[in-house]
């Protein structure tokens, strides 16, 4: 329905965000960010959910994307949630066992009183920008580096090679994500981000990559040139947007 408002929340490792939209992803009100809170044991997180809600007009369902192997809405593994002080921080052996096997979609569903829809926070970004033709990826640039695929708009199961060794020992998280960022500075970083685009094309042999996430606005106009015609960078706003959008893909 063209009036059903949607509750989007987009849960990073530095701040959680939400918006309430319509199925367009027109906003109906500004929208909310939050620090995120550590240490972050699952209930935490709901209810955090739930006192930004109170701030947004009311909606009709709600989507949260979470970094993660998230699957039917549990989640198999988060990076993040499961440390002390936030990412690469130490991990709390309590935290990971609170996490592992917790039903996110059934425990936002119940705390807020909506259908809930809990993916993957690339999934959700793609939500927001796919055309649902052919083979598209998304990746996101951040904290780390988030991944998602859809063929023909339907999202794959999800794969974890963000955390697969890229270089040396270093994982695509390690290698592009924001402290390395901050070291390098964007110029060198960029580079790195082809070097990491180029490596996956042959891969995947996609119709579509699209880059988004926080960071994707401090790849250098001269890396920008070299990506290629089919990469596409798309604001971060497609984080809350997909949340809109996701309800309308295609079952997997």
């Amino acid at each position: 329905m063209a009036d059903t408002l949607t509750l989007a929340v987009d849960c990073g490792g530095g701040g959680i965000k939400a918006a309430v939209l319509d199925t367009s992803g027109t906003a109906h009100a500004t929208p909310v960010r939050v620090p995120t809170p550590y240490p972050l044991p699952p209930e935490l997180l709901v209810d955090t959910i739930a006192k930004i809600a109170t701030d947004l007009p009311a909606a009709a369902r709600v989507t949260v994307g979470m970094p993660g192997m998230i699957r039917s809405g549990v989640v198999v593994h988060t990076p993040h949630y499961i440390t002390r002080s936030g990412p690469r921080s130490r991990v709390v052996p309590a935290l990971q066992d609170a996490w592992s096997s917790f039903d996110m979609q059934a425990a936002v569903a119940a705390r807020l009183g909506l259908p809930a829809l809990v993916l993957n926070d690339a999934e959700v970004h793609g939500a927001g920008v796919v055309a649902a033709s052919g083979l598209e990826l998304v990746i996101t640039l951040g904290t780390g580096l988030g991944t998602a695929m859809f063929h023909g708009g339907r999202i794959a199961p999800h794969l974890e090679w963000s955390h697969a060794p890229v270089r040396r020992s270093l994982t695509y998280d390690q290698y592009i994500g924001e402290p390395e960022r901050r070291r390098l500075g964007d110029g060198l970083w960029s580079r790195r981000v082809v070097t990491v685009v180029d490596g996956l094309r042959p891969v995947f042999h996609w119709d579509r990559l699209y880059i988004g996430g926080g960071n994707a606005r401090c790849i250098t106009p001269s890396a920008l040139a070299r990506l290629g015609d089919d990469v596409v960078i798309v604001p971060n706003s497609a984080a809350l947007v997909g949340g809109a959008r996701a309800w309308d893909l295609p079952p997997s």
